[in-house]
Protein backbone atom coordinates (compact mmCIF):
# COMPACT_ATOMS: atom_id res chain seq x y z
CA UNK A 1 0.00 0.00 0.00
CA UNK A 2 1.20 3.63 -0.64
CA UNK A 3 2.33 5.98 1.60
CA UNK A 4 -0.31 8.03 0.41
CA UNK A 5 -2.90 5.67 1.08
CA UNK A 6 -1.56 5.12 4.16
CA UNK A 7 -2.23 9.30 5.15
CA UNK A 8 -5.29 8.97 3.71
CA UNK A 9 -6.74 6.14 5.83
CA UNK A 10 -5.26 7.63 9.08
CA UNK A 11 -6.56 10.97 8.05
CA UNK A 12 -10.04 9.58 7.82
CA UNK A 13 -9.65 7.39 11.12
CA UNK A 14 -8.61 10.17 12.74
CA UNK A 15 -11.48 12.53 12.02
CA UNK A 16 -13.75 10.69 12.92
CA UNK A 17 -12.38 10.68 16.70
CA UNK A 18 -10.91 14.06 16.17
CA UNK A 19 -12.99 15.14 19.26
CA UNK A 20 -11.00 13.76 21.38
CA UNK A 21 -8.29 15.92 21.12
CA UNK A 22 -9.97 18.73 23.05
CA UNK A 23 -10.08 17.91 26.74
CA UNK A 24 -13.46 18.87 28.35
CA UNK A 25 -11.72 22.20 30.47
CA UNK A 26 -10.40 23.22 26.84
CA UNK A 27 -7.14 22.39 27.04
CA UNK A 28 -4.96 20.63 24.26
CA UNK A 29 -3.59 17.72 23.90
CA UNK A 30 -0.22 17.34 22.07
CA UNK A 31 -0.29 14.96 19.52
CA UNK A 32 2.04 12.70 18.46
CA UNK A 33 4.73 13.91 16.32
CA UNK A 34 5.22 10.94 13.88
CA UNK A 35 2.20 11.82 11.36
CA UNK A 36 3.25 12.44 8.11
CA UNK A 37 3.94 15.86 6.13
CA UNK A 38 2.08 17.86 4.31
CA UNK A 39 2.51 18.70 1.13
CA UNK A 40 1.72 22.21 0.45
CA UNK A 41 1.66 24.83 -2.35
CA UNK A 42 2.74 28.05 -1.56
CA UNK A 43 0.79 31.21 -3.71
CA UNK A 44 2.66 34.49 -3.07
CA UNK A 45 6.01 34.00 -1.69
CA UNK A 46 6.54 37.62 -1.42
CA UNK A 47 6.08 40.39 1.67
CA UNK A 48 3.26 38.14 4.16
CA UNK A 49 3.84 35.20 1.94
CA UNK A 50 7.39 34.72 3.05
CA UNK A 51 6.01 34.87 6.87
CA UNK A 52 3.74 32.47 5.72
CA UNK A 53 6.07 30.36 3.80
CA UNK A 54 8.71 30.14 7.02
CA UNK A 55 5.80 29.24 9.30
CA UNK A 56 4.85 26.10 7.03
CA UNK A 57 8.64 24.94 6.51
CA UNK A 58 7.92 21.82 9.70
CA UNK A 59 5.61 20.20 5.72
CA UNK A 60 6.67 19.62 2.69
CA UNK A 61 6.62 22.31 0.30
CA UNK A 62 5.85 21.03 -2.77
CA UNK A 63 5.93 23.97 -5.33
CA UNK A 64 5.95 27.89 -5.05
CA UNK A 65 4.18 30.43 -6.97
CA UNK A 66 4.83 34.26 -7.56
CA UNK A 67 4.24 36.24 -10.19
CA UNK A 68 7.04 38.23 -9.60
CA UNK A 69 10.72 35.87 -10.17
CA UNK A 70 12.41 37.57 -7.73
CA UNK A 71 9.86 36.43 -4.95
CA UNK A 72 9.97 32.92 -6.35
CA UNK A 73 13.60 33.13 -5.78
CA UNK A 74 13.39 33.77 -2.53
CA UNK A 75 10.70 31.19 -1.75
CA UNK A 76 12.88 28.68 -3.22
CA UNK A 77 16.03 29.83 -1.15
CA UNK A 78 13.74 28.61 1.70
CA UNK A 79 12.56 25.20 -0.08
CA UNK A 80 14.84 24.24 -2.59
CA UNK A 81 13.21 21.44 -3.83
CA UNK A 82 10.20 23.04 -4.91
CA UNK A 83 8.96 23.70 -8.17
CA UNK A 84 8.32 27.29 -9.11
CA UNK A 85 5.61 28.71 -10.92
CA UNK A 86 4.60 32.48 -11.85
CA UNK A 87 0.64 30.86 -12.55
CA UNK A 88 -1.53 29.38 -9.73
CA UNK A 89 -3.67 27.82 -12.20
CA UNK A 90 -0.81 25.83 -13.51
CA UNK A 91 1.00 25.06 -10.36
CA UNK A 92 -2.95 23.59 -9.16
CA UNK A 93 -3.31 21.97 -12.80
CA UNK A 94 0.41 20.08 -12.63
CA UNK A 95 0.49 19.19 -8.65
CA UNK A 96 -3.56 19.24 -7.43
CA UNK A 97 -3.09 15.58 -7.26
CA UNK A 98 -0.26 15.49 -5.02
CA UNK A 99 -1.01 18.79 -2.93
CA UNK A 100 -3.02 18.43 0.65
CA UNK A 101 -2.98 22.50 1.20
CA UNK A 102 -2.12 25.62 -0.04
CA UNK A 103 -1.37 28.80 1.71
CA UNK A 104 -2.41 31.69 -0.62
CA UNK A 105 -0.57 34.95 0.22
CA UNK A 106 -0.89 37.17 -2.68
CA UNK A 107 -2.73 40.90 -3.14
CA UNK A 108 -6.58 40.89 -1.57
CA UNK A 109 -7.79 41.12 -5.04
CA UNK A 110 -6.55 37.48 -6.06
CA UNK A 111 -7.01 35.90 -2.95
CA UNK A 112 -10.70 34.14 -3.57
CA UNK A 113 -9.82 32.88 -6.81
CA UNK A 114 -7.15 31.20 -5.93
CA UNK A 115 -8.52 29.86 -2.12
CA UNK A 116 -11.63 28.65 -3.99
CA UNK A 117 -9.85 27.00 -7.10
CA UNK A 118 -7.79 25.30 -4.20
CA UNK A 119 -10.99 24.15 -2.28
CA UNK A 120 -12.76 22.69 -4.89
CA UNK A 121 -10.19 20.29 -5.56
CA UNK A 122 -10.06 18.86 -2.24
CA UNK A 123 -7.04 21.43 -1.03
CA UNK A 124 -6.91 22.70 2.55
CA UNK A 125 -6.19 26.38 2.78
CA UNK A 126 -4.92 29.00 4.98
CA UNK A 127 -5.38 32.22 3.34
CA UNK A 128 -4.08 35.75 4.13
CA UNK A 129 -6.17 38.34 6.16
CA UNK A 130 -8.11 40.13 4.89
CA UNK A 131 -9.61 36.95 3.45
CA UNK A 132 -11.49 38.36 0.27
CA UNK A 133 -11.80 41.90 -1.46
CA UNK A 134 -15.25 41.69 -1.84
CA UNK A 135 -17.99 41.17 0.65
CA UNK A 136 -19.72 38.66 -2.12
CA UNK A 137 -15.85 36.71 -1.94
CA UNK A 138 -16.11 35.96 1.94
CA UNK A 139 -19.08 34.50 1.72
CA UNK A 140 -18.39 32.45 -1.22
CA UNK A 141 -15.28 31.21 0.42
CA UNK A 142 -16.62 30.76 3.32
CA UNK A 143 -19.94 28.47 1.34
CA UNK A 144 -17.38 26.65 -1.09
CA UNK A 145 -15.15 25.35 2.35
CA UNK A 146 -18.59 24.53 3.59
CA UNK A 147 -19.68 22.24 0.54
CA UNK A 148 -16.35 20.51 -0.17
CA UNK A 149 -14.55 17.32 1.62
CA UNK A 150 -10.61 17.12 1.91
CA UNK A 151 -9.06 14.65 -0.52
CA UNK A 152 -10.03 10.95 0.76
CA UNK A 153 -12.78 12.63 2.92
CA UNK A 154 -13.31 14.19 5.77
CA UNK A 155 -13.20 17.97 6.74
CA UNK A 156 -12.22 20.40 4.37
CA UNK A 157 -9.62 22.78 6.88
CA UNK A 158 -9.17 26.15 6.38
CA UNK A 159 -7.90 29.50 8.15
CA UNK A 160 -7.45 32.84 7.78
CA UNK A 161 -4.60 34.62 8.63
CA UNK A 162 -5.76 36.91 11.70
CA UNK A 163 -2.79 35.42 13.99
CA UNK A 164 -3.84 36.72 17.32
CA UNK A 165 -6.99 34.28 17.44
CA UNK A 166 -4.85 31.66 18.00
CA UNK A 167 -2.73 32.76 20.85
CA UNK A 168 -4.24 32.34 24.45
CA UNK A 169 -4.60 36.10 25.61
CA UNK A 170 -6.92 36.14 22.72
CA UNK A 171 -9.24 33.56 24.08
CA UNK A 172 -9.34 34.40 27.51
CA UNK A 173 -10.57 37.67 26.61
CA UNK A 174 -13.50 36.40 24.67
CA UNK A 175 -14.39 34.08 27.08
CA UNK A 176 -13.75 36.95 29.66
CA UNK A 177 -16.41 39.18 27.07
CA UNK A 178 -18.80 35.93 27.28
CA UNK A 179 -18.98 35.72 30.88
CA UNK A 180 -20.38 39.55 31.45
CA UNK A 181 -17.43 40.53 33.10
CA UNK A 182 -17.92 43.82 31.89
CA UNK A 183 -21.70 43.50 32.01
CA UNK A 184 -23.48 44.15 28.66
CA UNK A 185 -21.89 45.93 26.10
CA UNK A 186 -23.30 48.41 23.82
CA UNK A 187 -20.50 50.97 22.86
CA UNK A 188 -17.13 49.47 21.17
CA UNK A 189 -14.37 52.05 19.71
CA UNK A 190 -11.68 50.17 17.70
CA UNK A 191 -8.35 52.47 15.82
CA UNK A 192 -5.71 51.69 13.70
CA UNK A 193 -2.14 53.56 13.06
CA UNK A 194 -2.89 52.33 9.89
CA UNK A 195 -2.69 53.20 6.53
CA UNK A 196 1.03 53.45 6.53
CA UNK A 197 1.22 53.38 2.47
CA UNK A 198 -0.23 55.91 0.20
CA UNK A 199 -4.01 56.53 0.10
CA UNK A 200 -6.23 58.72 -0.95
CA UNK A 201 -5.00 59.40 -4.36
CA UNK A 202 -7.00 60.60 -7.34
CA UNK A 203 -4.81 59.49 -10.41
CA UNK A 204 -2.80 56.71 -11.14
CA UNK A 205 0.81 56.15 -11.29
CA UNK A 206 2.72 57.27 -14.48
CA UNK A 207 2.64 54.36 -16.85
CA UNK A 208 5.78 52.59 -16.83
CA UNK A 209 7.50 49.61 -18.55
CA UNK A 210 7.19 46.29 -16.19
CA UNK A 211 10.57 45.16 -14.39
CA UNK A 212 11.24 41.65 -16.64
CA UNK A 213 10.94 39.82 -13.31
CA UNK A 214 7.05 40.59 -13.08
CA UNK A 215 4.62 38.93 -14.86
CA UNK A 216 2.29 41.92 -14.65
CA UNK A 217 -0.63 40.17 -16.67
CA UNK A 218 -1.00 37.91 -14.03
CA UNK A 219 -0.68 40.00 -11.12
CA UNK A 220 -3.56 42.12 -12.32
CA UNK A 221 -5.48 38.90 -12.50
CA UNK A 222 -9.15 38.84 -11.69
CA UNK A 223 -9.11 42.89 -11.56
CA UNK A 224 -9.13 45.47 -14.71
CA UNK A 225 -6.06 46.05 -16.87
CA UNK A 226 -4.13 48.97 -16.05
CA UNK A 227 -0.26 50.11 -17.04
CA UNK A 228 2.33 49.28 -14.68
CA UNK A 229 3.42 52.04 -13.00
CA UNK A 230 5.42 52.84 -9.82
CA UNK A 231 3.43 52.64 -6.78
CA UNK A 232 1.24 49.65 -7.38
CA UNK A 233 3.94 46.53 -6.62
CA UNK A 234 5.17 45.07 -4.18
CA UNK A 235 3.39 46.71 -1.22
CA UNK A 236 1.85 49.86 -2.33
CA UNK A 237 -1.10 48.09 -3.63
CA UNK A 238 -2.78 48.10 -0.62
CA UNK A 239 -3.71 51.65 -1.31
CA UNK A 240 -5.61 51.14 -4.55
CA UNK A 241 -9.36 49.90 -4.69
CA UNK A 242 -8.75 47.03 -8.02
CA UNK A 243 -6.43 45.67 -5.76
CA UNK A 244 -6.22 46.28 -1.83
CA UNK A 245 -8.69 47.31 1.02
CA UNK A 246 -7.16 50.16 2.67
CA UNK A 247 -6.61 50.66 6.20
CA UNK A 248 -9.85 49.55 6.97
CA UNK A 249 -9.32 46.21 4.96
CA UNK A 250 -5.60 45.50 6.18
CA UNK A 251 -6.11 45.48 9.76
CA UNK A 252 -9.21 45.34 10.88
CA UNK A 253 -9.87 41.40 10.83
CA UNK A 254 -7.19 41.64 13.64
CA UNK A 255 -8.44 44.54 15.76
CA UNK A 256 -12.09 43.94 15.39
CA UNK A 257 -11.45 40.44 16.21
CA UNK A 258 -11.98 40.23 19.94
CA UNK A 259 -15.08 42.31 19.82
CA UNK A 260 -16.99 40.29 16.60
CA UNK A 261 -15.80 36.84 18.60
CA UNK A 262 -16.30 38.22 22.01
CA UNK A 263 -19.66 40.27 21.37
CA UNK A 264 -20.98 36.79 19.06
CA UNK A 265 -21.89 40.45 16.64
CA UNK A 266 -22.59 38.53 13.01
CA UNK A 267 -23.62 41.01 10.63
CA UNK A 268 -23.91 44.46 10.84
CA UNK A 269 -27.70 45.95 10.42
CA UNK A 270 -26.39 49.48 9.10
CA UNK A 271 -23.22 51.15 8.38
CA UNK A 272 -22.47 54.97 7.82
CA UNK A 273 -18.54 56.07 6.78
CA UNK A 274 -17.13 59.61 7.09
CA UNK A 275 -14.11 60.17 4.79
CA UNK A 276 -12.42 63.49 3.73
CA UNK A 277 -13.24 62.95 0.02
CA UNK A 278 -14.09 59.54 -1.96
CA UNK A 279 -12.12 58.24 -4.82
CA UNK A 280 -12.47 55.74 -7.39
CA UNK A 281 -9.16 54.86 -7.74
CA UNK A 282 -7.58 54.81 -3.87
CA UNK A 283 -8.83 54.24 -0.47
CA UNK A 284 -9.34 57.73 1.63
CA UNK A 285 -6.71 58.86 3.81
CA UNK A 286 -8.82 58.90 6.97
CA UNK A 287 -12.37 57.42 7.83
CA UNK A 288 -14.19 56.95 10.52
CA UNK A 289 -16.92 54.02 9.90
CA UNK A 290 -20.05 53.48 12.43
CA UNK A 291 -21.71 49.68 12.49
CA UNK A 292 -24.73 49.35 14.10
CA UNK A 293 -25.55 45.41 15.03
CA UNK A 294 -28.87 44.22 16.43
CA UNK A 295 -29.40 42.32 19.70
CA UNK A 296 -28.39 39.20 19.35
CA UNK A 297 -30.50 37.07 22.16
CA UNK A 298 -30.19 38.25 25.46
CA UNK A 299 -27.25 40.25 23.76
CA UNK A 300 -28.34 44.15 23.31
CA UNK A 301 -27.85 46.58 20.14
CA UNK A 302 -23.92 47.18 20.30
CA UNK A 303 -22.78 50.58 18.45
CA UNK A 304 -19.18 50.10 16.87
CA UNK A 305 -17.05 52.50 15.47
CA UNK A 306 -13.84 52.14 13.50
CA UNK A 307 -11.04 55.30 13.35
CA UNK A 308 -8.27 55.17 10.81
CA UNK A 309 -6.20 57.56 9.36
CA UNK A 310 -4.54 59.05 12.46
CA UNK A 311 -7.80 59.89 13.80
CA UNK A 312 -9.29 59.17 16.91
CA UNK A 313 -12.81 58.44 19.61
CA UNK A 314 -14.07 61.94 20.87
CA UNK A 315 -12.16 63.38 24.29
CA UNK A 316 -14.68 61.27 26.32
CA UNK A 317 -13.50 57.79 24.88
CA UNK A 318 -10.16 59.38 24.55
CA UNK A 319 -10.39 60.27 28.46
CA UNK A 320 -11.39 56.56 29.10
CA UNK A 321 -8.70 54.83 27.20
CA UNK A 322 -5.64 57.01 28.73
CA UNK A 323 -6.87 55.95 32.26
CA UNK A 324 -5.51 52.65 31.02
CA UNK A 325 -2.60 53.55 28.96
CA UNK A 326 -0.55 56.08 31.40
CA UNK A 327 -2.20 58.95 29.91
CA UNK A 328 -1.41 57.98 26.54
CA UNK A 329 -3.29 56.64 22.96
CA UNK A 330 -1.25 53.85 21.76
CA UNK A 331 -1.76 53.48 17.97
CA UNK A 332 -4.15 51.08 17.89
CA UNK A 333 -6.21 49.45 19.61
CA UNK A 334 -10.01 48.76 21.27
CA UNK A 335 -12.07 50.01 24.34
CA UNK A 336 -15.35 48.04 24.66
CA UNK A 337 -17.71 50.00 27.32
CA UNK A 338 -19.95 47.63 29.17
CA UNK A 339 -22.55 48.49 32.03
CA UNK A 340 -20.30 46.92 34.93
CA UNK A 341 -16.77 48.22 33.45
CA UNK A 342 -14.73 48.82 30.38
CA UNK A 343 -12.36 46.44 28.45
CA UNK A 344 -8.82 47.92 27.11
CA UNK A 345 -6.54 46.02 24.36
CA UNK A 346 -3.87 48.30 23.53
CA UNK A 347 -3.24 46.37 20.31
CA UNK A 348 -4.01 44.79 16.96
CA UNK A 349 -4.52 41.44 18.07
CA UNK A 350 -6.58 41.46 21.14
CA UNK A 351 -4.10 39.40 23.02
CA UNK A 352 -4.08 41.50 26.11
CA UNK A 353 -6.80 43.10 28.29
CA UNK A 354 -7.20 45.62 30.75
CA UNK A 355 -10.02 46.25 33.17
CA UNK A 356 -11.59 49.42 35.13
CA UNK A 357 -11.31 48.10 38.24
CA UNK A 358 -8.93 45.46 40.39
CA UNK A 359 -12.54 43.60 40.77
CA UNK A 360 -13.00 43.14 36.75
CA UNK A 361 -9.30 41.85 36.43
CA UNK A 362 -9.99 39.70 39.42
CA UNK A 363 -13.27 38.42 37.76
CA UNK A 364 -11.58 37.67 34.41
CA UNK A 365 -9.35 35.44 36.41
CA UNK A 366 -11.71 33.13 37.31
CA UNK A 367 -13.63 32.69 34.05
CA UNK A 368 -14.23 29.36 32.97
CA UNK A 369 -12.04 28.08 30.23
CA UNK A 370 -14.79 27.83 27.29
CA UNK A 371 -12.42 27.86 24.52
CA UNK A 372 -9.57 25.17 23.58
CA UNK A 373 -5.81 26.41 24.46
CA UNK A 374 -3.75 26.81 21.77
CA UNK A 375 -0.34 24.35 20.87
CA UNK A 376 1.59 27.03 19.28
CA UNK A 377 0.93 29.39 16.92
CA UNK A 378 -1.55 30.00 14.27
CA UNK A 379 0.65 28.03 11.56
CA UNK A 380 0.88 25.28 13.78
CA UNK A 381 -3.19 25.49 14.35
CA UNK A 382 -4.10 24.88 11.11
CA UNK A 383 -1.11 21.93 10.53
CA UNK A 384 -2.91 20.53 13.52
CA UNK A 385 -6.12 20.91 12.02
CA UNK A 386 -5.25 19.72 8.85
CA UNK A 387 -3.19 16.24 10.04
CA UNK A 388 -7.09 15.53 12.39
CA UNK A 389 -5.26 16.77 15.21
CA UNK A 390 -7.98 18.74 16.07
CA UNK A 391 -11.22 19.13 15.03
CA UNK A 392 -10.57 22.95 13.41
CA UNK A 393 -8.30 25.84 13.52
CA UNK A 394 -10.29 28.38 15.14
CA UNK A 395 -10.17 31.01 12.44
CA UNK A 396 -11.63 28.89 10.30
CA UNK A 397 -13.38 30.31 7.40
CA UNK A 398 -16.93 29.47 9.23
CA UNK A 399 -15.55 32.09 11.41
CA UNK A 400 -13.13 34.26 9.04
CA UNK A 401 -15.97 34.91 6.22
CA UNK A 402 -18.22 36.74 8.53
CA UNK A 403 -16.00 38.62 10.15
CA UNK A 404 -14.77 39.87 6.60
CA UNK A 405 -18.26 40.42 5.28
CA UNK A 406 -18.57 42.70 8.42
CA UNK A 407 -15.08 44.32 7.90
CA UNK A 408 -15.74 45.27 4.01
CA UNK A 409 -19.14 46.69 4.22
CA UNK A 410 -17.68 50.25 5.66
CA UNK A 411 -15.43 50.30 2.30
CA UNK A 412 -18.76 49.72 0.76
CA UNK A 413 -20.44 52.66 2.42
CA UNK A 414 -17.73 54.78 2.27
CA UNK A 415 -17.10 53.88 -1.73
CA UNK A 416 -21.34 54.76 -2.11
CA UNK A 417 -20.65 57.77 -0.08
CA UNK A 418 -24.07 57.07 2.07
CA UNK A 419 -25.25 55.33 5.08
CA UNK A 420 -26.32 52.14 4.12
CA UNK A 421 -28.90 49.48 5.69
CA UNK A 422 -27.87 45.92 4.85
CA UNK A 423 -29.40 43.11 4.50
CA UNK A 424 -26.98 39.94 4.95
CA UNK A 425 -29.52 37.03 3.99
CA UNK A 426 -29.75 38.76 0.49
CA UNK A 427 -26.35 40.57 0.01
CA UNK A 428 -27.94 43.62 -0.85
CA UNK A 429 -27.92 47.39 0.83
CA UNK A 430 -30.62 49.65 0.14
CA UNK A 431 -28.66 52.43 -1.83
CA UNK A 432 -28.53 52.67 -5.25
CA UNK A 433 -24.76 52.07 -6.86
CA UNK A 434 -23.65 49.26 -4.08
CA UNK A 435 -23.94 46.13 -6.16
CA UNK A 436 -20.47 46.96 -7.88
CA UNK A 437 -18.46 47.31 -4.16
CA UNK A 438 -20.63 44.26 -2.82
CA UNK A 439 -19.56 41.77 -6.16
CA UNK A 440 -16.78 43.38 -8.71
CA UNK A 441 -17.12 41.90 -12.18
CA UNK A 442 -13.86 39.84 -12.94
CA UNK A 443 -11.43 40.70 -16.14
CA UNK A 444 -12.36 38.26 -18.57
CA UNK A 445 -10.19 35.15 -18.81
CA UNK A 446 -10.88 34.99 -15.24
CA UNK A 447 -13.71 32.81 -13.74
CA UNK A 448 -14.34 31.58 -10.31
CA UNK A 449 -14.53 27.88 -10.20
CA UNK A 450 -18.05 28.20 -8.28
CA UNK A 451 -20.94 30.72 -7.17
CA UNK A 452 -23.03 31.17 -4.27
Amino acid sequence: MSRRMNRRRFLQGTAAVSATSWLAGGVMIRAAEDKPKLNIGIIGAGGMGGGNHNGMLSENIVAVCDVDDNKTNEGLKRSPKAKSYRDFRVMLEKHGKELDAVVVSTPDHSHTMAATLAMTMGLHCYCEKPLTHDVYEARLMRLTASRNKAKGGGKLQTQMGNRGTAENGFRRGVEALRAGVIGNVKEVHIWSNRPIWPQGMTDRPKEESAPQNLDWDLWIGTAPMRPYGNGYHPFAWRGWWDFGTGALGDMACHTANLTFMGLKLGAPTSIEAQVPAVSKEAAPKFCIIRYEFAARGELPPVALTWYDGGKKPSPEVTDKIKQFANGKIPGSGAILIGDKGILFSPDDYGTRQSYTTPEAEEAAKKVEETLPRANGNHYKEFIAACKGEIPQAMSNFDYAGPLTEFVLLGNVSLRVGSKINWDSENLKADVKGTDEFIRREYRKGWTLPATI
